[in-house]
């Protein structure tokens, strides 16, 4: 039997199919949910949910609806992830990753396909550089930033001679990398750059040299379980006694507790701390608190709650809409973010204009004791955008 529609029922029914289409927004998150960055990514996926509920659940009069899937912060892993949210989910929006390496392949699937991608940690300088695509926005910041803010406040301090240690990755050689360029503008000189394999946290040997070379202060990123057994070890060595440590806030960023009496008084640099008091952070930390008493409202948490005010940007400017990819990603790339760690615009190639904080460990708090570095921005070198 013929079914026939009149020329309005059809357009009718065209009407309702489209409207059901569009009522619901798909979000993949690739984040690490095992190994030594799990706290991490949960923390990140807390912060994003946490601004959806706070907008009664929607964003943009849309549903939202989740997908995940464990990076296990395993770069050769990251094709094969990323097209499991773009290829078999569907997703309209990817959100991803804490490991600098995942992210790059990340990136590249997301240019291939034409996702748009938010990042909520990686800081892979190269993504807002030579990979820099306009379907690509970061909440976070760029590897280079904190050790740049903090290259200056060491030449500040009188110290003439550093060593830099890292995992011989991406993350750390950027970070590292921003410290040296700073501190060396500003008449200090680094004197060794040290590395192991990431994830390795055999120390021992590395401090030893540390403590054969003498250098003025030691700058350092690690980040996760990493970065509790190195503080540990520093301390342990007696090297704390005479030779400062200096970081990037991942040092001690959500694992003070774990890190304990080791990292009291350690200073690093961040785009977030405890205590800045301000109205904005105090919702935000006390709303956060209160939904996730399990984890602390850390700069995770942050970067995951400005990658959904970013994406609301976008998707407001729109109505919902996320086929309007072009017209979404302008106004996502031309937003203000009322972020807790303080508003931030991006720049062109999508990364934090942002203040870098001077923290001081204090019992279970990243206390900032003053602004390092106002509104840094990453150079971007290589993006032609």
């Amino acid at each position: 039997m013929k079914h026939v529609f009149s020329g309005a029922a059809l357009a009718t029914a065209l009407v309702l199919s489209a409207g059901t289409a569009s009522a619901t927004v798909k979000i993949g998150f690739m984040l690490p949910y095992s190994g030594t960055y799990a706290k991490l990514g949960q923390a990140i996926e807390n912060g994003f949910k946490l601004y959806v509920k706070e907008q009664g659940g929607k964003l943009a009069g849309q549903d939202i609806e989740y997908f995940k899937v464990d990076d296990e912060s395993n770069p050769s892993k990251g094709p094969e992830n990323a097209n499991r949210l773009i290829k078999r989910d569907h997703v309209d929006i990817l959100v991803g990753t804490v490991h600098s390496g995942v992210a790059m392949a990340l990136a590249k699937a997301a240019k291939d396909s034409d996702t748009t991608l938010i990042i909520p940690n990686a800081g892979a300088d190269a993504i807002t550089g030579p990979l820099c695509s306009k379907n690509i926005f970061r909440s976070s910041f760029s590897n280079w930033q904190p050790g740049y803010a903090m290259g200056g406040v060491a030449a500040k301090k009188g110290y003439k001679t550093a060593v830099t240690i890292t995992w011989n990755y991406a993350a750390g050689k950027e970070s590292t990398d921003g410290f040296k360029e700073s501190f060396e503008k500003n008449g200090g000189k680094v004197v060794k750059h040290l590395t192991l394999p990431f994830p390795n946290v055999e120390f021992q040997p590395l401090l030893t040299e540390i403590a054969a070379i003498k250098p003025d202060v030691v700058f350092t990123f690690f980040a996760g379980g990493g970065a509790v057994k190195f503080v540990k070890d520093y301390a342990a060595s007696g090297l704390r006694k005479t030779v400062p440590l200096l970081a990037s806030g991942f040092l001690t960023d959500g694992i003070l507790e774990a890190e304990g009496d080791a990292a009291q008084g350690l200073l690093t640099t961040l785009h977030y701390a405890d205590g800045l008091n301000t109205p904005r952070d105090n919702a935000f930390r006390a709303d956060y608190t209160k939904n996730f008493p399990e984890l602390p409202p850390d700069v995770y948490a942050v970067q995951g709650y400005d990658a959904a005010q970013i994406l609301a940007a976008g998707l407001n400017a729109v109505k919902g809409d996320v086929t309007k990819k072009t017209a979404m990603r302008a106004a996502m790339s031309g937003a203000t973010i009322d972020s807790p760690r303080g508003t931030f615009k991006l720049s062109k190639a999508g990364n934090p204009i942002q203040d870098f904080y001077l923290r001081e460990a204090k019992g279970d708090k990243n206390v900032s004791i003053g602004i390092a570095v106002k509104a840094l921005a990453d150079p971007a070198r290589g993006c032609k955008l």
